[in-house]
């Protein structure tokens, strides 16, 4: 069984060149039938597959689909509607960017898979620079894991151009010490949201990211 189906790809690429509100109103249904009840199935089936690796999650499927809605108030683009759905599931809830879990990602061109911490505060930023320079052999051969590699090929995020004094040297060595945030990314064509084993293909990509989180982790407790 298939979680979503062609129209829910074919409804961002048409909403991509109808952004407006006459266009959504008359799709409205067709959003919910294709986009947002197959979310929340989707949702409500990798919450019990999650578990299994942070059995601290609970939360309700509905609360882990973000809203198609975009939030114009402080942006130069006032398109109303965002162009993809995404699918947050972790301990710390939705509006958590710190704590690791799942980030599923689909629109017209492409399905992501994401985890990691995403946003972190600046006493939370100092600990994380500080945890991995401290224990780079260990950073670095989580890194260089073959399955790690293959999948996210990096950690990502923004970096800083300039850093505390504390760390300038280490950043040297380290890279990653200059970064705000530390998540990894797996981006594959759109036509894999149609794929029958969807969250075992989610999964596998999980459970291979799963050591670097619990690393990650370490650092903000």
């Amino acid at each position: 069984m298939a979680w979503f189906t062609d129209d829910a790809i074919q409804f961002f690429a048409e909403l991509e060149l109808n952004n407006n509100k006459e266009w959504f109103e008359a799709n409205k249904k067709r959003y919910e039938n294709s986009v947002k009840k197959p979310a929340e199935a989707f949702a409500a089936e990798m919450i019990s597959r999650m578990k299994e690796l942070d059995p601290a999650i609970d939360v309700e499927p509905k609360k882990c689909v973000f809203r198609i809605y975009r939030d114009t108030r402080f942006s130069k683009d006032k398109t109303p509607y965002k162009t993809n759905f995404g699918v947050s599931i972790s301990s710390g809830g939705k509006t958590d960017f710190a704590t690791p879990g799942l980030y599923f990602h689909g629109d017209a061109k492409s399905m992501g898979v994401a985890t990691g911490c995403y946003h972190l505060e600046p006493a939370q930023l100092a600990a994380m620079r500080r945890h991995i320079i401290e224990n780079r052999k260990e950073f670095n051969k989580l890194l260089k894991n073959k399955d790690f590699a293959t999948k996210f090929g990096e950690i990502r995020g923004e970096k800083n151009k300039v850093l505390p004094a504390e760390f300038k040297d280490a950043a040297v060595e380290n890279p990653y010490v200059f970064n705000k945030q530390f998540y990894m990314w797996s981006e594959h064509g759109s036509e894999t949201l149609l794929r029958d084993d969807l969250p075992d293909f989610v999964m596998d990509h999980i459970r291979t990211a799963w050591p670097m989180n619990e690393f990650l982790v370490q650092a903000l407790k």
